[in-house]
């Protein structure tokens, strides 16, 4: 085991990024994810990167944007209302089939909301929150450690898919700290960015482009994006299962909220209750598969989010009927508490195991 220091997410997330090859980082400041940024403009210039502020989240996804289409790494960051004016600029990203990783750190919304950690930004985040038909890849580590090792990865899905990947934490994340490693990201075969525009060199120019005026070109694009969204579905998805291979009922939790859910598990199984926990990692693609083969052997379901119910959909998409499936959440920037869950498994079950 190499080295382990301890970090602030936030900074830690910077550090992988920088050590993942990126060279270029574009945002604006909103708590509480500040401490990126600011680590940034600190390590970046000693990397020979470049790091800047820019007048607004609008301008920085923009030079994103920019910075993506020369074949550079690239990454944002921001937090939850931030990324809803990043969004138009996200569209365009995904529409030019660009690569950059794209960092929310989720605060309690709607509106200006709170400062405080919540997962309330799902929907935004796996469901397309802005226009047209596209799909950002979506990670959701639930420790320092798998913030660090999944935004190196981020990159390398980023590349191998012409995509824009988002790495989803909360305010926990992004503010506790915690001993971390930095290992060797995974490498993929990569293709050469010959499509970059980075000088002609000899060639015909390049161009980055997400504007098709005649329909049938547009309904094309979008098939082959729908294509390659398939593929993703098809190599991308993961997810954690914890003491499923008895359990009769499931705890389907992701982020900080999979930690407590953990502890609460381990307090079930203590009193004889057979629970079970399944963490998606990916939240887009979501593990539907994982879940329905689930469906089969459980009782039924509770999803517990820092939300009103957003992941709860698609656990019920996933279900398909096959057993009923409950939710429990908390929300504005509070947080539940391990013997919460507890009390709502056990109301689920009506005290029997």
């Amino acid at each position: 085991m190499g080295e382990r220091i301890l970090m602030k997410g936030n900074e830690a997330i910077g550090e992988a990024a920088i050590k993942a090859g990126c060279k270029y980082f574009f945002g604006y400041p909103i708590t509480p994810q500040n401490e990126l940024p600011e680590y940034m403009s600190r390590r970046l210039p000693k990397e020979d990167g470049v790091f800047l502020q820019a007048e607004s989240e609008v301008a920085a996804i923009n030079m994103v944007y920019g910075a993506a289409g020369s074949g550079a790494r690239v990454m944002t960051s921001s937090s939850s209302p931030g990324i809803s004016l990043k969004m138009e600029g996200i569209s365009y990203i995904a529409g030019a089939e660009l690569p950059c990783v794209i960092v929310n750190i989720v605060r309690g919304g709607p509106g200006l909301g709170g400062i405080q950690p919540a997962q309330s930004d799902y929907f935004q985040a796996t469901k397309g929150g802005a226009h047209g038909d596209y799909r950002l890849v979506v990670l959701a580590p639930s420790s320092i450690q798998e913030a660090v090792d999944l935004v190196q990865e981020a990159f390398e899905i980023a590349d191998f898919y012409r995509n824009p990947v988002m790495v989803l934490g909360d305010g926990m994340i992004g503010q506790m700290m915690e001993p971390v490693e930095f290992r060797a990201p995974q490498k993929r075969d990569l293709q050469p960015k010959d499509w970059a525009t980075d000088g002609c060199k000899g060639r015909k120019p390049n161009v980055i482009n997400s504007l098709w005026l005649q329909p049938e070109k547009l309904e094309e694009h979008n098939w082959k994006l729908f294509k390659k969204y398939e593929e993703i579905k098809k190599n991308e998805v993961k997810y954690e299962t914890i003491q499923m291979e008895d359990a009769e009922f499931a705890l389907v939790a992701y982020g900080t909220t999979s930690r407590i859910c953990f502890s609460a598990l381990e307090t079930l199984r203590a009193e004889g209750y057979k629970v079970g926990l399944i963490r998606p990692i990916t939240i887009w693609p979501f593990p539907e598969a994982a879940i329905n083969q689930a469906a089969d052997q459980v009782k039924g379901f509770l999803a517990v989010e820092m939300s009103t119910g957003q992941m709860v959909e698609d656990v019920r998409l996933s279900v398909e009927g096959k057993a009923p499936v409950h939710f429990y959440g908390r929300t504005g920037g509070m947080v539940p508490s391990p013997n919460e869950i507890v009390d709502q498994v056990k109301a689920v079950l009506g005290g029997g195991k």
